[in-house]
């Protein structure tokens, strides 16, 4: 049941439309392609074989791709919900 202004089934919306637009993001995301390294391209680390097999075209061992996927995190998302002072005004 919503309450106030929000139609019903306004929660449930707004998270499909979150997960659609996160999943949009993942798709336009380039995948690794080529022949994987045998090593890391920043630290020079050995690149696991398992790491290898299970993504083609790895560049990065494990730990340089976290801080580097890390530092993707840092992106402003669209506040779906608005403030409550927002509304009251």
């Amino acid at each position: 049941m919503a309450g106030g202004w929000a139609k019903d089934g306004a929660v449930s919306e707004q998270i499909e439309a979150s997960i659609s637009d996160e999943l949009a993001r993942l798709k336009t995301r380039r995948a690794p392609v080529g022949e994987s390294l045998t090593h890391c391209a920043d630290c020079e680390e050995a690149i696991p074989e398992a790491r290898r097999r299970a993504i083609p075209g790895v560049k990065l061992c494990i730990d340089c791709q976290q801080e580097r996927d890390g530092s993707q995190q840092l992106r402003g998302g669209v506040n779906r919900r608005g403030s409550k002072d927002s509304q009251l005004k």
